[in-house]
């Protein structure tokens, strides 16, 4: 018997938890009762057909982004393939790589589209789509490491910049990464378009010869990942400042290609307490301080 969505509100009853197979969602909506109300009810009613649809064309999903492929037909794997293409013609890429941000632009989308909200956050597991009306604002953390949430900085998202997705990538995260970036964290207009890039720049921070760093095909981690044969990281041992430098100038490199292209808003490379910072979409602050946003930095 299948398992349907699990769907309730944390118990703070200020949150919205929505589950279901691989996909968690951590909610939260500003404005009046009836409208919050609302929007979780609309979040809850869309958010599980999500998972059906996707696995309706996930085969398409795995593949290599190509111009020459046909669009999908779902609305969310359709972000998906819009936030991967402007780099399938220099990068390998699957759709897959945009999808928990996707998944976080699509209901936070028809929340607002439901219901009038100040603010609003929909959290994937890191990857994050944020509505903000005039005059608001969300302080946002950025993590060391994927796995291990503690932060080490803090930024802070106006409702007159254009960052709307936020997304990390990492070689300890959720998914697979041929780099060796403990965290990349990065700002963009959408959450699917921030999601596709973190992966792209997480890739870039590499030492590729280092005898350090141990990797392994996905194929043989994960059988069916998108990646294929392709070389993942498993662990990467103590590095040396050269190294580190080295392969954080690597990242920059792409994350500033990335900026000029609009791609993305801005970027904060992490490796082994070091942080690299491409852009000025938000001021990083290393000075973490308490703050009532704190549910939210987990970016």
């Amino acid at each position: 018997m299948k398992v349907r969505a699990q769907i309730r509100l944390l118990p703070d009853r200020r949150r919205l938890h929505l589950h279901d197979g691989p996909i968690d969602l951590v909610i939260q909506a500003f404005g009046e009762p009836q409208a919050v109300a609302a929007a979780y009810q609309t979040a809850s009613s869309r958010f599980v057909n999500v998972l059906d649809e996707l696995c309706c064309e996930l085969a398409f999903l795995r593949l290599r982004c190509s111009s020459d492929s046909p669009w999908p037909r779902g609305k969310v794997a359709r972000r998906m393939f819009a936030a991967t293409l402007p780099y399938a013609a220099k990068y390998f890429i699957t759709p897959m790589a945009a999808v928990a941000g996707a998944v976080a632009e699509e209901i936070l989308e028809t929340m607002v589209a439901h219901a009038e909200l100040s603010r609003a956050y929909v959290n994937n597991g890191g990857d994050i789509a944020l509505h903000l009306d005039r005059g608001e604002q969300f302080v946002v953390g950025m993590v060391e490491r994927p796995d291990r949430p503690s932060l080490f900085g803090t930024t802070t998202l106006r409702w007159d910049q254009p960052a709307r997705g936020i997304a990390t990538s990492g070689w300890r995260g959720r998914s697979f990464s041929l780099g060796i970036a403990d965290a990349v964290t990065v700002l963009a207009e959408r959450a699917a378009a921030a999601d596709a890039a973190a992966t792209i720049i997480g890739n870039a921070v590499d030492l590729p010869r280092s005898p350090k760093i141990v990797r392994a095909p996905a194929r043989h981690l994960a059988p069916d990942s998108d990646l294929g044969d392709r070389l993942v990281t498993q662990a990467v041992a103590e590095l040396n400042p050269v190294e580190i430098d080295h392969a954080l100038s690597a990242g920059c490199q792409t994350a500033e290609l990335l900026l000029r292209m609009g791609l993305i808003c801005s970027a904060a490379l992490h490796l082994q307490g070091e942080t690299r910072v491409v852009g000025n979409s938000g001021k990083l602050n290393r000075r973490i301080t308490p703050t009532r946003e704190r549910a939210l930095a987990h970016a």
